[in-house]
């Protein structure tokens, strides 16, 4: 079973490498599957590479070269099939292409970033962990203006109707009126991170401040909320590890924004923003 595993993941390696390079002048031929070449030089780094997947088992020579000829096989039945034209498979190639520019141009930025606990804990006071129930009407993706108009005036009259005299509570009228997964919970969406609520959600949820405090009616890119902060975990007991992270992950994207804006600067672009209107 270990041997079985060992070879798909040799094989999942190959996949992902470039296709075999023309021979250069003074290469040395090992293999030639259908006139495509395979030099000596492509099969040591190969050898290499993989290697180091296997320090305590590596993959046999012969195991490596037979692996690059079912690989070089497969690629050019592939080629056959037309699949190097597929729309889907050109758009994984040029996934694989954007996330290797990123590595290539910004790997070392992104290695050298470090947090301290104290900017960890600087930066949770501004982005803390929230626990937040809601009060919630959904919106279709690519709903018409009528839907979403529908939506609003929902979310409205049971504001203006239940939320805001406050006969009832929070909890009951998110059980009687609200829609989603967390009605039968009175709302209530437990503890949450910035990162795993919607950015509009969440900014509103933490500008509340004060546990018990409800909003007004929030648009998300789901939907409308009417939003209860009920908590805010304090620092001492959040997982500070992962704010760490999370601070580190911001820092990337700060990063990563700035060499993409750097590249649009220096593009032509147009876009007709009408077509994509809210």
């Amino acid at each position: 079973m270990k041997i079985a595993t060992n070879s798909l993941f040799f094989l999942g390696t190959l996949a992902v490498s470039s296709f075999f390079s023309p021979p250069t002048l003074g290469a040395t031929e090992l293999a030639k599957i259908n006139g495509t070449v395979i030099t000596l030089e492509d099969f040591n780094k190969r050898y290499q590479e993989n290697s180091k997947y296997f320090p305590f088992r590596a993959p046999t020579r012969q195991a490596v070269l037979e692996d690059m000829i079912k690989r070089e096989l497969a690629v050019q039945e592939a080629k056959k099939m037309g699949l190097d034209r597929d729309p889907v498979v050109i758009d994984r190639m040029q996934s694989v292409l954007y996330h290797s520019l990123v590595e290539k141009k910004l790997g070392k930025e992104f290695e050298a970033i470090s947090v301290t606990t104290a900017e960890a804990k600087e930066y949770y006071q501004k982005n803390p962990e929230i626990r937040t129930s809601h009060v919630f009407v959904s919106v279709a993706p690519g709903a018409n203006a009528e839907a979403d108009r529908k939506a609003l005036a929902r979310i409205k009259a049971v504001y203006e109707d239940h939320i805001r005299p406050g006969k009832m509570s929070f909890a009951e009228v998110a059980q009687r009126f609200s829609e989603g997964t967390a009605a039968p919970m009175g709302g209530d969406i437990d503890y949450q991170t910035k990162d795993r609520l919607d950015p509009k959600y969440y900014d509103e949820a933490v500008r509340l401040r004060t546990p018990g405090q409800v909003s007004g009616i929030v648009r998300s890119q789901y939907g409308y909320h009417v939003i209860k902060l009920t908590a805010i975990r304090p620092w001492s007991e959040t997982d500070q590890p992962r704010i760490k992270q999370l601070l580190i992950e911001e820092r990337r994207q700060q990063i990563l924004d700035k060499y993409l804006g750097q590249l649009r600067q220096g593009a032509k672009v147009s876009v007709q923003s009408s077509l994509i209107k809210n």
